[in-house]
C-alpha cells in the first residue's frame, strides 16, 4: 500500500524534485523540470508505474531519518537484526544535467541490500529501452526524448522489467548509485563522483541557510521552511512551484485533486515579505522579476497561475491510465485554474509590486505603466463575480475577499503613486477604492451574525476573510473585525483549527477536505493583531506538531485521521509557518502597526 503522505521526505535541486519515502523508495520524480512528467509515479499507483527502492533485504526493525543541519540532504537509518545502515539521498544543485544521488553506507554488521529501478516514462504509460553502456558499468535508459543512466559500484541486472541488484555493506563500507537525466538524442551525461558531490551539495544548502536573518524563538522551523521554498524555485527563473507534485487528494478517496506544479500571483506579497524579512534580498529580486516578466502583456490576459517559466498554456488533462493516490481519481495533469477569473490575484500582485518598490527592488517605468494599465483593467471589471480565492469550478460568485483585494490593487497603486511621485489618475484611484470599500462593508457584512460572509448577501463564512485586518481593510480593533473574527472561531473551528469554510456552504469541495493549513496560521495572525499572544503562541506550536518528522508540511490535515493530506509538501503552508514566527517573534511591533504580515503600506 502507497505511504501516508507525511512518510514521505522531499529533495531537489532548484530545477527537479523527488519525494523519498520512509521505506527507501522514491516514489515520485518529474524530470528533467517540476512539471515535466514524471518518471517515478509510484506515489499515483504502484511500483509498476515508477520507483526507485533502495533498502535492506531482511525485515526493518527501526527506521529513522533527518535532514543534515539547514541542508536537503536526506539520511535514512535503517536498523534490522543483521545490523544498522544509512542511506544517503540528495540532488546535486547548479549541474549541467539533474541527477539523483543513493550511498549506502554501514553501520554496524553486516546487513544485505536490495535495489529495485522501474523507470516509467510519462506518468508511468512507457517502459523504456534499457542496454548497458559500452566501457562502464552503466544502465541506459531511453523512450522518446528521455534518458536516464544508471551508475553503481555493485552489479546490476534486470529482471521484469526492473533493473536490480543485491548486495551487501559492513561497516564502513559505501556503495554508491547514481541516476542523470539527459536528452535522448545528446550524448549520454558524463560520469560524477557522488562523494564530491555530496560535499559540495552540503556546503550549498548549509552556506544557503546561514545567510537566514531570523533570530526568533522557533529557528529550525524557519530555516526548514526557508529551504522547502528554495528548493521548489526554478533557479533559472525565479518562480515558485505551489508544490512538486499533483493529484494528492484532499481528502481520502476524493476527486479533488489538482496539479500544484506551478507558479500562483497569489503566493506573491507573502513570499517576499518573507524573503526580504529573512534576509533573502537575491531569491526577493528574482521572485518579483518572474512576476513582472509573466504578467506581462494585456492586462485583461493576466491570469492566477502560470508555469515557472511563464508559461501561459498549462491546460489540465487527465492521465485515466494511473489509479490515483489510494484510489483517489482523477489524476490531473496541468491546471483549469489559468483560465479562472479570479478578482484577488490584482490585489496580490499590486501589492507584491509596491512591497518591491518599497524594498528598493528593480521598478522601472515599464513596470509602473504595466500597473497603471492592470488598474484600469481592474476598474471595469470589480464588480464582476469571480472564482474566488478557492478557485471554486462552478457558477462565479460575488466573493466579499475578491472585493477586498480589489480595494488592496487600489490602495496600493495611490500608495506607490504618492510615495514616489509616479504619474497615475491618482484622484479617481481614490473613488474607486472608497466605492469599493463601502460596497464590502454594506454588502459583504451581515448584521445579524456582526461578520463579514463569503459572498455578498450571503451568510456562510469563510477563511478568507481572516486576511481583512491582516491586508490593512479595516484595523484590527474594529467591531466589525472583532465579530468577524469571533463567528470564525465559533462556526469554523475543527479540533481547534480552522476549516476553509462551512461543510454545507452551497460553493466549495464535497464534505469531509482536510482543513487547509495557511487558514489556522492566519488565525494565530489575528490572535497576534489582537494581543491574545498566548493563545497565538499556542496555535502555532500546534500547527508546528502537523510537520512530519523531517519537518515538512502539507496543503491540508485531516483531524478524523490524524494525517497529512494535500499536494506535498506545500509551499503555501511554510511561507504562512515563517510570516506567523515573524509575527510572534516581532509580537508588540506588529501589533502597534496594525499587522505587517501583508500589509506593507
Amino acid at each position: 500500500m502507497t505511504l501516508s503522505i507525511g512518510d514521505y521526505a522531499f529533495i531537489g535541486d532548484c530545477a527537479s524534485a523527488a519525494l523519498v519515502g520512509c521505506d527507501g523508495s522514491i516514489d515520485w520524480l518529474c524530470w528533467p523540470s517540476f512539471s515535466s512528467a514524471a518518471c517515478f509515479a509510484a506515489l499515483l499507483g504502484t511500483p509498476e508505474h515508477g520507483r526507485w527502492l533502495i533498502a535492506p533485504s531482511a525485515p526493518i526493525r527501526t527506521q529513522r531519518r533527518r535532514y543534515r543541519e539547514g541542508t536537503l540532504v536526506l539520511e535514512t537509518t535503517f536498523t534490522t537484526d543483521e545490523g544498522e545502515v544509512v542511506l544517503t539521498d540528495f540532488m546535486p544543485v547548479g549541474a549541467a544535467h539533474s541527477s539523483v544521488a543513493r550511498i549506502v553506507e554501514g553501520r554496524s554488521g553486516r546487513v544485505k541490500m536490495q535495489m529495485q529501478l522501474a523507470l516509467r516514462f510519462d506518468y508511468g504509460a512507457t517502459v523504456p529501452w534499457v542496454c548497458r553502456v559500452a566501457g562502464e558499468q552503466a544502465m541506459c535508459a531511453t523512450a522518446g526524448p528521455d534518458m536516464v543512466v544508471l551508475r553503481a559500484d555493485v552489479p546490476v541486472g534486470g529482471k521484469d522489467f526492473t533493473t536490480v541488484a543485491d548486495f551487501a555493506v559492513g561497516p564502513g563500507e559505501r556503495v554508491r548509485f547514481t541516476l542523470t537525466y539527459g536528452l535522448s538524442h545528446q550524448e549520454i551525461p558524463a560520469a560524477f563522483d557522488a562523494d564530491a558531490a555530496l560535499a559540495a551539495t552540503e556546503s550549498f544548502w548549509a552556506d544557503w541557510s546561514g545567510r537566514c536573518t531570523y533570530t526568533g524563538e522557533w529557528p529550525d522551523a524557519v530555516k526548514r521552511s526557508l529551504v522547502v521554498l528554495k528548493a521548489l524555485t526554478d533557479r533559472s527563473t525565479g518562480g515558485m512551484a505551489a508544490a512538486p507534485t499533483t493529484s494528492l487528494p484532499e481528502r481520502p478517496g476524493g476527486a479533488c485533486n489538482w496539479d500544484y506544479r506551478f507558479c500562483w500571483l497569489r503566493d506573491a506579497t507573502i513570499t517576499l515579505f518573507v524573503m526580504l524579512h529573512c534576509g533573502y534580498r537575491d531569491e526577493a529580486a528574482a521572485w518579483e522579476a518572474w512576476l513582472r516578466r509573466s504578467v506581462a502583456g494585456n492586462p485583461d490576459q493576466v491570469q492566477p497561475v502560470y508555469g515557472l517559466q511563464g508559461e501561459r498554456l498549462i491546460m489540465e488533462w487527465k492521465a485515466e491510465w494511473l489509479p490515483g493516490y489510494r484510489g483517489a481519481r482523477p489524476v490531473r495533469i496541468g491546471n483549469a485554474a489559468r483560465g479562472q477569473v479570479q478578482l484577488d490575484m490584482y490585489g496580490e500582485l499590486m501589492n507584491a509590486l509596491h512591497l518591491a518598490a518599497k524594498s528598493g527592488l528593480n521598478q522601472s517605468p515599464v513596470t509602473w505603466s504595466l500597473q497603471v494599465h492592470m488598474l484600469a483593467h481592474l476598474e471595469a471589471i470589480w464588480t464582476e463575480p469571480d472564482n474566488g480565492i478557492w478557485e471554486m469550478r462552478g457558477q462565479r460568485r460575488q466573493f466579499t475577499f475578491s472585493k477586498v483585494m480589489a480595494w488592496v490593487a487600489f490602495d496600493r497603486g495611490i500608495r506607490s503613486a504618492e510615495a514616489n511621485g509616479w504619474d497615475a489618475p491618482v484622484a479617481r484611484w481614490r473613488s474607486v477604492r472608497d466605492e469599493i470599500h463601502r460596497s464590502v462593508c454594506t454588502r459583504g457584512f451581515d448584521e445579524t451574525k456582526n461578520s463579514f460572509v463569503q459572498t455578498y448577501g450571503g451568510e456562510h463564512l469563510d477563511a478568507s476573510l481572516l486576511l481583512l485586518p491582516l491586508v490593512g481593510f479595516l484595523p484590527p480593533d474594529d467591531s466589525r473585525i472583532r465579530g468577524t473574527l469571533a463567528a470564525i472561531e465559533r462556526e469554523l473551528l475543527v479540533d481547534g483549527l480552522v476549516t476553509r469554510y462551512q461543510a454545507e456552504a452551497p460553493l466549495g469541495s464535497p464534505p469531509g477536505e482536510g482543513l487547509f493549513l495557511a487558514c489556522s496560521f492566519w488565525l494565530a495572525d489575528n490572535m497576534v493583531l489582537q494581543n491574545r499572544r498566548d493563545e497565538a503562541r499556542a496555535l502555532f506550536e500546534r500547527l508546528l506538531g502537523l510537520c512530519n518528522d523531517v519537518g515538512l508540511l502539507a496543503e491540508e490535515y485531516d483531524p478524523r485521521t490524524g494525517s497529512a493530506c494535500g499536494n506535498f509538501p506545500q509551499a503555501f503552508s511554510h511561507v504562512a509557518l515563517i510570516g506567523t514566527a515573524l509575527n510572534l517573534s516581532r509580537a508588540d511591533e506588529a501589533a502597534a502597526k496594525g499587522g505587517v504580515l501583508h500589509n506593507p503600506a
